[in-house]
């Protein structure tokens, strides 16, 4: 839920700020941050039904499940290079933004968010190592059923999240000139 409706709406960040944008000079990263500070007080009030849940039924993971919290610094992460990548891209190709939500959709069913791992068949597991998502829902959802996150998924979403802030990096310093009139 949070890392999909973060990069949904990475998509139109810096075009629902075109307003903004056009009459006050600030750091467009400004606009990235905004959208990253909103969705993060959503999922903070959305949290609240799952640890209602654990606490009727009287289950608790334990101590473990605070190592989801860096999980979610690495989401944060991401989630502020998706906005500087996907709303810089989204601004200059509006096409772009459909084809990010299609993909999402996909996502959401090839992840194992709503089914588990354990359910694949042996030969299977490995079309897990081909899903970016998996190794970074790994780092939160492991933690929070009680399962501490294994070192490949730790170096994987790691790895990942090098890659993906490097790039939104280079693409928003090269656009970032040109952003105010896209939008």
């Amino acid at each position: 839920m949070g890392l999909a409706s973060l990069i949904q709406e990475s998509c139109t960040c810096f075009i629902e700020a075109e307003a903004a944008i056009h009459a006050i000079k600030l750091p467009f990263s400004l606009q990235a941050l905004r959208l990253l500070v909103r969705n993060a007080i959503v999922f903070a009030h959305s949290i609240v039904v799952p640890i209602s849940v654990f606490v009727i039924y009287g289950v608790f993971p334990g101590l473990i499940s605070l190592a989801a919290l860096p999980g979610l610094v690495l989401w944060l992460i991401d989630g502020f290079a998706a906005c500087l990548l996907l709303g810089a891209l989204c601004a200059r190709f509006r096409d772009i933004a459909p084809i990010i939500a299609a993909f999402l959709q996909i996502a959401f069913y090839v992840t194992p968010i709503i089914w588990k791992p354990s359910q694949l068949k042996p030969h299977q597991m490995h079309y897990l190592i081909l899903n970016p998502f998996y190794d970074l829902m790994e780092l939160v959802r492991g933690p929070v059923l009680g399962i501490l996150p294994s070192l490949s998924s730790v170096v994987v979403a790691t790895g990942l999240s090098i890659v993906w802030c490097t790039t939104a990096f280079l693409v928003f310093t090269r656009t970032r000139a040109r952003l105010a009139f896209w939008v």
